[in-house]
Protein backbone atom coordinates (compact mmCIF):
# COMPACT_ATOMS: atom_id res chain seq x y z
CA UNK A 1 0.00 0.00 0.00
CA UNK A 2 3.18 2.63 0.97
CA UNK A 3 4.80 1.62 -2.37
CA UNK A 4 1.30 2.21 -4.63
CA UNK A 5 0.98 5.59 -2.78
CA UNK A 6 4.70 6.50 -3.83
CA UNK A 7 3.99 5.67 -6.93
CA UNK A 8 1.03 7.58 -7.27
CA UNK A 9 2.55 10.95 -5.58
CA UNK A 10 5.35 10.34 -7.99
CA UNK A 11 3.16 9.77 -10.70
CA UNK A 12 1.79 13.44 -9.48
CA UNK A 13 4.77 15.23 -9.52
CA UNK A 14 5.48 13.84 -13.09
CA UNK A 15 2.26 15.05 -14.61
CA UNK A 16 2.74 18.66 -12.79
CA UNK A 17 6.73 18.93 -14.45
CA UNK A 18 4.78 18.05 -17.53
CA UNK A 19 2.22 20.50 -17.42
CA UNK A 20 4.60 23.14 -16.55
CA UNK A 21 6.57 22.18 -19.12
CA UNK A 22 3.31 22.41 -21.75
CA UNK A 23 2.53 26.04 -20.36
CA UNK A 24 5.68 27.44 -20.74
CA UNK A 25 6.14 25.75 -23.86
CA UNK A 26 3.08 27.23 -25.95
CA UNK A 27 4.46 30.81 -24.26
CA UNK A 28 8.42 30.19 -25.89
CA UNK A 29 6.91 29.10 -29.25
CA UNK A 30 4.51 31.95 -28.97
CA UNK A 31 7.30 34.09 -28.70
CA UNK A 32 8.84 32.90 -32.00
CA UNK A 33 5.86 34.17 -33.69
CA UNK A 34 7.26 37.86 -32.43
CA UNK A 35 10.88 37.43 -32.14
CA UNK A 36 11.11 37.61 -28.15
CA UNK A 37 12.99 35.56 -26.22
CA UNK A 38 11.82 34.68 -22.95
CA UNK A 39 14.39 33.74 -21.12
CA UNK A 40 12.96 32.48 -17.65
CA UNK A 41 9.81 30.67 -19.59
CA UNK A 42 12.41 29.18 -22.06
CA UNK A 43 14.41 28.16 -19.07
CA UNK A 44 11.42 26.70 -16.82
CA UNK A 45 10.33 25.12 -20.28
CA UNK A 46 13.51 23.27 -20.94
CA UNK A 47 14.20 22.35 -17.36
CA UNK A 48 10.85 21.22 -16.77
CA UNK A 49 10.63 19.16 -19.94
CA UNK A 50 13.94 17.32 -19.24
CA UNK A 51 13.09 16.42 -15.57
CA UNK A 52 9.44 15.06 -17.25
CA UNK A 53 11.88 13.18 -19.57
CA UNK A 54 13.50 11.82 -17.05
CA UNK A 55 10.95 11.01 -14.35
CA UNK A 56 9.47 8.90 -16.78
CA UNK A 57 12.79 6.44 -16.62
CA UNK A 58 11.67 6.18 -13.34
CA UNK A 59 8.86 4.52 -13.69
CA UNK A 60 9.00 0.72 -13.25
CA UNK A 61 9.08 -0.97 -16.54
CA UNK A 62 9.95 -3.79 -18.32
CA UNK A 63 11.80 -3.80 -21.74
CA UNK A 64 11.80 -1.13 -24.04
CA UNK A 65 8.37 0.74 -24.11
CA UNK A 66 7.51 3.49 -26.94
CA UNK A 67 7.60 5.70 -24.01
CA UNK A 68 11.28 5.05 -23.09
CA UNK A 69 12.08 5.67 -26.80
CA UNK A 70 10.11 9.09 -26.91
CA UNK A 71 11.59 10.12 -23.68
CA UNK A 72 15.43 9.03 -25.03
CA UNK A 73 14.44 11.42 -28.13
CA UNK A 74 13.24 14.13 -25.67
CA UNK A 75 16.03 14.06 -24.09
CA UNK A 76 18.92 14.27 -26.80
CA UNK A 77 16.29 17.00 -28.26
CA UNK A 78 16.54 19.03 -25.32
CA UNK A 79 20.33 18.53 -25.37
CA UNK A 80 20.80 19.81 -28.77
CA UNK A 81 17.84 22.74 -27.81
CA UNK A 82 20.42 23.75 -25.03
CA UNK A 83 23.62 23.69 -27.06
CA UNK A 84 21.99 26.05 -29.74
CA UNK A 85 20.81 28.38 -27.43
CA UNK A 86 23.26 28.49 -24.27
CA UNK A 87 26.40 27.74 -25.99
CA UNK A 88 26.27 28.67 -29.54
CA UNK A 89 23.88 31.52 -28.25
CA UNK A 90 21.61 31.24 -31.42
CA UNK A 91 24.57 32.69 -34.17
CA UNK A 92 24.44 31.46 -37.48
CA UNK A 93 22.26 27.82 -38.24
CA UNK A 94 21.97 27.57 -34.28
CA UNK A 95 19.02 29.81 -34.34
CA UNK A 96 17.21 27.63 -36.72
CA UNK A 97 18.43 24.69 -35.02
CA UNK A 98 16.89 25.65 -31.87
CA UNK A 99 13.60 26.99 -32.71
CA UNK A 100 13.08 23.33 -34.68
CA UNK A 101 14.61 21.78 -31.28
CA UNK A 102 12.20 23.31 -29.09
CA UNK A 103 9.30 22.94 -31.20
CA UNK A 104 10.14 18.95 -31.40
CA UNK A 105 10.49 19.13 -27.66
CA UNK A 106 7.00 20.55 -27.37
CA UNK A 107 5.49 18.24 -29.59
CA UNK A 108 6.53 15.28 -28.32
CA UNK A 109 4.85 16.80 -24.71
CA UNK A 110 1.66 17.32 -26.80
CA UNK A 111 2.21 13.74 -28.51
CA UNK A 112 2.24 12.15 -25.25
CA UNK A 113 -0.22 14.17 -23.28
CA UNK A 114 -3.16 12.85 -26.14
CA UNK A 115 -1.66 9.50 -25.97
CA UNK A 116 -2.73 9.78 -22.12
CA UNK A 117 -6.28 11.73 -23.12
CA UNK A 118 -7.22 8.66 -25.27
CA UNK A 119 -5.98 6.57 -22.86
CA UNK A 120 -7.39 8.72 -19.85
CA UNK A 121 -11.10 9.87 -20.71
CA UNK A 122 -13.65 7.72 -21.25
CA UNK A 123 -15.32 9.36 -24.34
CA UNK A 124 -12.02 9.44 -26.23
CA UNK A 125 -11.22 6.07 -25.34
CA UNK A 126 -14.31 4.62 -26.65
CA UNK A 127 -13.64 6.65 -29.91
CA UNK A 128 -10.13 4.92 -30.00
CA UNK A 129 -9.78 2.01 -27.47
CA UNK A 130 -6.08 1.44 -28.96
CA UNK A 131 -3.14 3.57 -29.96
CA UNK A 132 -3.63 1.44 -34.06
CA UNK A 133 -7.59 2.48 -33.86
CA UNK A 134 -8.27 5.63 -37.30
CA UNK A 135 -9.22 8.26 -34.28
CA UNK A 136 -6.02 8.04 -32.58
CA UNK A 137 -4.01 8.31 -35.78
CA UNK A 138 -5.70 10.98 -37.08
CA UNK A 139 -5.29 12.91 -34.13
CA UNK A 140 -1.99 12.28 -33.47
CA UNK A 141 -1.11 13.07 -37.75
CA UNK A 142 -3.52 16.20 -37.00
CA UNK A 143 -0.82 16.95 -34.23
CA UNK A 144 1.81 16.55 -36.73
CA UNK A 145 0.72 18.83 -39.32
CA UNK A 146 0.16 21.57 -36.67
CA UNK A 147 4.08 21.39 -35.14
CA UNK A 148 5.04 21.10 -38.89
CA UNK A 149 3.46 24.49 -39.90
CA UNK A 150 3.97 26.00 -35.90
CA UNK A 151 7.69 24.81 -36.45
CA UNK A 152 7.93 26.34 -40.15
CA UNK A 153 6.42 29.49 -39.12
CA UNK A 154 8.48 29.65 -35.57
CA UNK A 155 11.94 29.54 -37.87
CA UNK A 156 10.35 32.38 -40.50
CA UNK A 157 9.68 34.37 -37.44
CA UNK A 158 12.04 34.00 -34.79
CA UNK A 159 15.14 36.20 -35.42
CA UNK A 160 16.20 37.57 -32.14
CA UNK A 161 18.21 40.76 -31.73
Amino acid sequence: MLQSLHVMQFTYLHVFLSVVGLGAGVFVVLGFFSSKKFSILTATFIVSTFLTSLSGFLFPFHGVTPGIVLGVLSIIDLFVAIYALYAKKLAGVWRTTYVISACVALYFNFFVLVAQAFDKFRALHSIAPSQTSPGFVIAQLALLVLFILITIRSVQRFHPV
